[in-house]
């Protein structure tokens, strides 16, 4: 008991110092619901989870042609549906508000690293043979994970316990088609509590 006391005591200034946690909306590439809470005054983690983007038709149209179904198959086209998304991540912050001239609230500029996993389902259209008239159809899951890169700023307003912020950022596939990179940014809210 004693050591669970001077464990909370020793602490107690590092949750003092940190920033609130917060839970929100990022409207952008992903599309998702946020969580981002400090570890210290600098260093944050956020987990998010929603509606990925489906990548270029070029891309699906590469990825059925490098796995036909069969000899002699033709694509014809694809539509996707059923598109999730999970980011895990971490940033370092750094209070820029004077730097920028900032009255009220603070602002905090950030650059971080993640992992991301992304899920579409893709529903191809092709024909075989010598007949295009009949068609087929096919449906794949496209399953893209990989790091991230992004950088930010976040401004916490001073009156109400909310937060909005903007960011820019770059994605590259390791599963599904290797050194694949895809540009990401967002602005969203959160409520802070």
């Amino acid at each position: 008991m004693k050591r669970l006391f001077l464990l909370a005591i020793c602490l107690m200034p590092m949750s003092l110092m940190a920033q609130e946690p917060g839970i929100g909306l990022r409207m952008g590439e992903p599309f998702s619901i946020t969580y981002k809470t400090f570890l210290d005054d600098n260093i944050s983690i956020e987990g998010m989870f929603g509606s990925a983007g489906p990548n270029s038709a070029s891309y699906y149209r590469n990825t059925f042609e490098n796995n036909r179904p069969g000899p002699n198959t033709f694509y014809i086209g694809h539509s996707t549906s059923n598109r999730w998304s999970m980011n895990f991540r971490m940033a370092y912050h750094e209070d820029i508000t004077d730097m920028i001239g900032i009255g009220s609230g603070y602002l905090l500029a950030y650059a971080g690293a993640g992992a991301q996993l992304r899920s579409v389902m893709v529903d191809y259209v092709y024909s075989q043979g010598t007949n295009p008239n009949v068609t087929f159809a096919e449906q794949r899951r496209n399953m893209d994970f990989g790091p991230e890169g992004f950088v930010g700023s976040e401004y916490y307003i001073e009156e109400i316990p909310l937060s909005v912020f903007a960011e820019f950022g770059l994605f590259m596939e390791l599963v599904e088609r290797f050194g694949h990179f895809r540009l990401q940014g967002a602005i969203g809210a959160r409520y802070l509590f």
